[in-house]
């Protein structure tokens, strides 16, 4: 059926009809309207995010690191280390490696992750430290840490940690010549077949 249009005074007559006797109006009024207070006008989030890990095998030793922006732009970092390092070395250095980029970059409030319970937990101060090694790392790590306005510490699995773990793996893997200067490296992700993009139409004419 045809819709109809309806007048508006029909509604008015209708609401006049039918008007509430007791009818109060709305007050508008905020109650503590006065203590409503706008952080951030922009709307957007100034936090950091660093995820680290550091690898040791046979081919070497490689300490891997990804900043994230609050823009979620991501800024990896792969750094080949040319000296002895133990699991707990390595990731110590894995990670003074992303704070020292993060500070690069400006970052002023930083959340870390790591997968190494002992480094988060040491840092934190949940572990005592008794490797006369590993204090001096701790110490200078701690130092680092002190340039940011605000910094959280937080342990994850293995497997969230997989982007850092592939740089550390690729440092630890690659031979490197240490006068050779490495464009960083552009990671892609693609969806279709290399060949799909040589195609301009089907033999045939069809799809």
């Amino acid at each position: 059926m045809t819709r109809k249009a309806v007048k508006g005074s029909i509604i008015a007559d209708h609401l006049t009809d039918h008007a509430m006797e007791n009818y109060e109006p709305l007050n508008f009024d905020l109650p503590d309207e006065d203590v409503i207070v706008v952080e951030n006008k922009s709307g957007e989030s100034d936090q950091w995010t660093l995820y680290f890990d550091g690898a040791v095998n046979v081919s070497g030793n490689g300490a891997g690191a990804v900043v994230i922006s609050p823009e979620n732009k991501q800024y990896p970092v792969s750094t080949k280390l040319l000296f002895e390092c133990t699991n707990n070395t390595i990731e110590y250095e894995a990670c003074i490696i992303g704070l020292e980029a993060a500070l690069e970059l400006k970052a002023k409030k930083l959340e870390v992750f790591g997968d190494s319970l002992l480094i988060i937990c040491q840092v934190k101060g949940e572990w005592q430290t008794k490797e006369e090694k590993l204090k001096l790392y701790q110490i200078y790590l701690l130092k680092l840490a002190d340039e940011f306005e605000e910094i959280k510490f937080t342990h994850i699995s293995r497997d969230k940690n997989q982007f850092a773990d592939a740089l550390a793996t690729l440092a630890s893997k690659t031979q490197v010549d240490a006068k050779s200067k490495i464009q960083p490296i552009d990671i892609e992700v693609r969806s279709f077949q290399a060949h799909y993009y040589l195609i301009e139409e089907s033999p045939d004419g069809k799809p």
